[in-house]
């Protein structure tokens, strides 16, 4: 008997260990998504990883328009945000949305060829490139993939131009991170001032009321608290014709 209940214990833990992989996969279905120009018609798009202007210097593969790509309902939480903050005389400024797979895999390659340091001055002048995937700023998974995450910053409609958050979006260092207090010392970056700092908090709270989470390390980061892929990473490349 006490054979018997052993072997059921190990069917019954290689049978969830199964299910838990199986539900990480990756997808080609794009039906769940939309455009985010059409979802917040509102939002000035960036797509830095469309443009050479990145922290790897190129076009990174998968991007094959200027576009953004969001799950139906993180789109329509972010534009419940664009509408609260349009009242407020801001606009949102996105830098990225879903990004697919084959991006991310593109970043670990990079990543791993520690010759190729060509931004390092622009996006992260005090770490040395070899730090970058220990320290988790890339990563061979990325809650973009999911289709729920979106980068982004706001836009002053009065003043005509971005809002100053402190640091350039995908600064890789302390500076980037939402929690440093004005006048903090953060290594050698200069510290961010209380104007930097409270526009910041503009942005989170904002993005907070409307169901979205921060992450700890990018003020511009935030995913779906109740995204509806948590385990699905997506491949479809960006692009219109993903979404017909």
């Amino acid at each position: 008997m006490k054979k018997l209940l052993l072997l059921v214990a190990v069917i019954a833990t290689f049978v969830s260990c199964s299910k838990k992989e199986a539900s990480v996969r990756e997808e080609l279905d794009s039906s769940e998504f939309v455009l985010l120009s059409d979802a917040v018609p509102d939002a000035i798009l960036e797509i830095r990883y469309y443009s050479t202007y990145n922290f790897i210097g190129e076009r990174i593969p998968g991007y094959e328009e200027p576009i953004a790509i969001l799950t139906r309902q993180a789109a329509d939480s972010l534009k419940a945000v664009s509408d609260e903050l349009k009242e407020k005389g801001y606009r949102l400024k996105i830098f990225d949305a879903y990004r697919p797979q084959c991006a991310v895999d593109f970043f670990m390659k990079w990543a791993k060829d520690t010759s190729d340091i060509r931004m390092k001055e622009y996006f992260y002048p005090e770490l040395e490139k070899s730090v970058l995937v220990p320290q988790e700023y890339v990563a061979e998974k990325s809650g973009h993939t999911r289709g729920s995450t979106v980068d982004l910053t706001l836009f002053d409609m009065n003043l005509e131009k971005e809002v100053d958050m402190g640091c350039t979006y995908d600064y890789f260092g302390i500076a980037s991170h939402p929690d440093v207090q004005p006048g903090q010392e953060i290594g050698t970056y200069r510290p961010i001032n209380e104007t930097q700092f409270n526009n910041r908090m503009i942005l989170r709270e904002a993005m907070l009321r409307h169901g979205f989470k921060p992450y700890d390390c990018e003020w511009w980061h935030f995913t779906l608290v109740n995204e509806p892929f948590p385990d699905t990473y997506f491949e479809f490349p960006i692009s219109k014709s993903s979404l017909k």
